[in-house]
């Protein structure tokens, strides 16, 4: 299954409001039956499926089979990878921020050595 896209809302309207269109879609996660709506089924789905998996792998990691608690595990689970993922995002957002910085200031001492010299050349010619 290929990875769904973000879902994009529908913004056909005569009176300048948005109309978003919204589907009811059954997933099963860890063996009980969700009925939720939402924009895109198979962004759903995929949701559900990541969601899934990460409760039976918590599951299979301990003893426990009250499913709220493995539920709770799960959820600190994605939270610690969306923690991580952002920390990395913000680490390299920042890099690329004082890249486009230290650029800026070197065209800046560049443009000003070029002035110099091309004002020298003027004065002596």
């Amino acid at each position: 299954m290929t990875e769904p896209t973000r879902p994009q809302p529908n913004k056909a309207s005569s009176n300048g409001v948005e109309n978003i269109s919204t589907e009811y879609i059954s997933v099963d996660i860890y063996d009980q039956t969700y009925h939720l709506r939402g924009e895109n089924p198979e962004y759903i789905r995929h949701l559900a499926e990541i969601v899934d998996a990460k409760m039976r792998a918590v599951a299979s990691h301990g003893k426990t089979v009250d499913s709220l608690r493995v539920a709770v595990l799960a959820a600190l689970n994605i939270a610690d990878e969306f923690a991580t993922l952002e920390q990395r995002y913000n680490a390299l957002t920042g890099t690329t921020n004082e890249t486009r910085n230290s650029i800026r200031t070197r065209a800046h001492s560049l443009t000003g050595l070029l002035d110099s010299v091309l004002g020298e050349e003027r004065k002596i010619s």
